[in-house]
């Protein structure tokens, strides 16, 4: 079997390690991949953003199945060209990328099937932007890039002169090109951010194990906001009650939304949450998986991931087996680049990587990494690695984290300390609770894919 995993980030290398990893001995090959992916992978020197090149090498190395990892060539239609070829895909088309290439869209779909999200407007024009910005009264606000930014269209401003500013920088100076064209302009809802990531066929949901991930750039989450600095799974403030609350309210009537709007969806539907007192609140839609949650959920993940991605890519997720996750905590920091989440230095040798993983439990995802000529491994963007540690609980798994970082050098290297610091503080003010009883089986019992509607399996309806 052969299977070509699309893009070069630490989702990347996480995906082609955890499939490398099958017992069906797949060959990987990433296109284009990184320093990471080529220890466990074939690197291709083809971009991701590359359509015909991506087609033409699928359709040469005859792959059995093609996962795309980042949004962009989702957006541009590689799916649904590849499954014009008869290729087999995990990905939506580009109808189901649009959730993720055009915040409007996503909000639109959201009010139309009356799935809870923050109120909001749109902007094609600065001036009106800026005249309607002017005029609120609650602080603060969110200003959103509607295209693709890398995470970093967002912006929380506190006043009318820096929401101005944001909007000047967004759509006058283009600081994010085309991604700027239009913004939306939201309330600033308040809450605890979290993530849930569900594989669907369209029909069938398996939802993943929740992760927290950490957007803002400094430490108390503080500062611009980014791709994401670390994560961690799971998530005790996620109970079993807010998680069902999370599928009924956002999860299944989203893939229910989909299917009236008549798109086919074959990959990862990704809610970004605000988890609010009125109840969980979406954010955003992503249409792959995320970074840095990836890292954290394939290390967790104890099932072997690869039938589950072809059983998506067929529209038979609901046959496939139970999943079953390891119940250890995996904390995630990522290792970034001077200047990040802005203009950021490159180049800068790395040392310390094998010391790194002589850390027990330790797992270093290569991000933007590359090879000089000379055979040195160079920073080669922001977010330069995400290092994983497992234990068996957060303040395991954290020391474990941020000791193996401490190993890794280079020029600039910068990263958040309180990478789930926030839940080890929790634990310590809140009494152990009594266990509930247990009316269904274990909290911990294998998950199954889901289809809303019945007891096992559940199919949505339109």
């Amino acid at each position: 079997m052969k299977v070509l995993v699309v893009g070069s980030g630490g989702r990347e290398h996480a995906l082609a390690w955890k499939i490398a990893r099958s017992p069906l001995a797949p060959e990987v090959v990433c296109a284009p991949g990184n320093v990471g992916t080529a220890q466990v992978a074939r690197n291709v020197a083809v971009k991701a953003t590359d359509i015909d090149g991506l087609l033409a090498l699928a359709q040469k190395e005859k792959f059995d199945l093609v996962v795309i990892g980042p949004e962009d060539p989702l957006v541009l239609g590689l799916a649904d060209k590849l499954r014009a070829a008869n290729i087999r895909v995990f990905g939506p088309g580009a109808a189901g990328a649009r959730l993720e290439g055009s915040k409007v869209y996503a909000k639109e779909v959201l009010d139309r099937h009356r799935i809870p999200t923050a109120a909001w407007r749109k902007f094609d024009r600065s001036g009106v932007a800026k005249s309607y910005l002017e005029s609120c009264t609650q602080w603060p606000q969110v200003v959103k890039a509607e295209g693709l930014a890398s995470g970093k269209g967002v912006f929380i401003v506190h006043d009318a002169k820096e929401a101005c500013a944001a909007v000047d920088a967004v759509m006058e100076k283009r600081t994010l090109g085309a991604a700027g064209l239009r913004i939306v302009v939201e309330e600033c809802l308040v809450g605890e951010e979290a993530s849930c990531l569900s594989i669907t066929d369209g029909e069938t949901i398996l939802i993943l194990e929740p992760v927290m991930d950490h957007k803002q750039v400094g430490e108390g989450d503080t500062g611009p906001n980014t791709g994401g600095m670390g994560v961690f799974s799971p998530v005790p403030s996620l109970t079993k009650r807010i998680q069902k609350q999370v599928e009924q309210r956002v999860v299944v009537p989203s893939v229910h939304a989909l299917r009236r709007e008549e798109i086919p969806f074959r990959g990862v539907l990704y809610a970004g949450l605000m988890m609010t007192e009125a109840g969980p609140r979406v954010l955003e839609f992503n249409t792959r998986f995320g970074d840095p949650e990836t890292q954290a959920f394939v290390r967790r993940l104890k099932s072997d991931l690869l039938p589950v991605l072809i059983a998506a890519a067929d529209g038979k997720l609901g046959e496939t087996e139970a999943v079953e996750w390891d119940e250890r905590v995996c904390v995630g920091v990522v290792a970034a680049a001077e200047g990040y989440p802005g203009v950021v230095r490159t180049g800068d040798p790395i040392d310390g990587l094998e010391a790194a993983e002589q850390v027990p439990e330790v797992v270093v995802f290569h991000a933007a990494t590359q090879r000089t000529p000379k055979g040195d491994i160079v920073t080669a963007g922001g977010r330069v690695l995400c290092i994983t540690a497992m234990g068996k609980d957060i303040d395991e798994a954290r020391q474990r984290a941020y000791e193996a970082y401490d190993r890794v050098q280079w020029q600039g290297k910068f990263c958040r300390r309180d990478i789930g610091k926030r839940e080890t503080a929790r634990r310590e003010r809140t009494p152990e609770p009594l266990p509930p009883p247990q009316e269904s089986g274990p909290d911990d019992a294998p998950r199954r894919p889901t289809r809303p509607g019945g007891v096992g399996p559940r199919r949505t309806q339109p």
